[in-house]
């Protein structure tokens, strides 16, 4: 076969008999993608190009949204994580930091990036997200607590530049053992591997929105660049946007 002729309609064809085996979304975009980075390989070891490989789009692969934690689960993990720490302050610790992921919505990049002058924690912290997007966050009294609680035990001296989280040496607090202690938690609670400390940011976005917050704010909160984001994120439904629509619209208020 002629590389160089492969029209759209023969990876149309493919596609659909790779459909018909039961690939899916995820598997066939995979595909194409190994198929364009031959193609491209071609075009620049034996000049053979093919514009209908290059222009051709695949299908969609569905994003995959995180699941939040519920209200009690969240609870209970924090408290799970602080009282199964091998020493009371690094309990302590990691229930400040997942108070924080959830109380703040916070990243766990982000969390591990504050340093000790930013404790006492403000009624407001200035957090630097992705991108450089700075954003405002509200703090919540029981995780001012939390970090007073982590600081009065931590053994370590926090230093106004260094990090306010500490590791078991006492240097910066690697975010991978928060995942891991979370892991420990969830197990034993019986929860599912989803319940991650993303879960617990996911889980401050959709609390919000159940409760009625509006979704520009929350999308400020969270640090998206893109309300589209937002929504994906909160897992927003059709049937809470039809609800919220027939609250608001004027029209939906007159009388017939």
């Amino acid at each position: 076969m002629d590389l160089a002729a492969v029209s759209q309609s023969d990876l149309r064809a493919w596609m659909a008999a790779s459909r018909g085996r039961g690939l899916s979304s995820r598997s066939l975009a995979r595909a194409l993608s190994a198929v364009r980075s031959f193609h491209r390989w071609l075009a620049e070891a034996e000049g053979i190009e093919s514009p209908a490989v290059a222009a051709f789009r695949g299908p969609r692969a569905p994003r995959r949204l995180p699941r939040a934690v519920g209200v009690d689960a969240a609870h209970a993990l924090i408290d799970r994580v602080d009282t199964d720490a091998r020493e009371a302050w690094i309990g302590a610790r990691d229930a400040a930091v997942l108070t924080l992921l959830w109380g703040a919505g916070l990243r766990i990049s982000e969390a591990m990036a504050l340093k000790g002058a930013d404790a006492p924690l403000p009624d407001a912290l200035r957090i630097r997200g992705k991108g450089g997007r700075e954003r405002i966050v509200p703090v919540l009294p029981a995780a001012r607590d939390a970090v007073e609680t982590y600081r009065a035990a931590c053994p370590f001296a926090l230093t106004a530049e260094a990090a306010l989280f500490r590791g078991a040496r006492g240097g910066p607090l690697n975010q991978r053992l928060v995942r891991l202690a979370m892991e420990r938690a969830r197990q034993s609670l019986g929860l599912p591997p989803s319940a991650t400390p993303h879960a617990l940011r996911h889980a401050f976005a959709t609390h919000l929105l159940d409760a009625g917050g509006d979704l520009r704010a929350i999308q400020a909160l969270l640090g998206h660049a893109s309300l589209s984001t937002t929504q994906v994120y909160t897992a927003v439904d059709g049937g809470r946007l039809a609800a919220v629509h027939a609250a608001a619209h004027p029209r939906a208020r007159m009388r017939p």
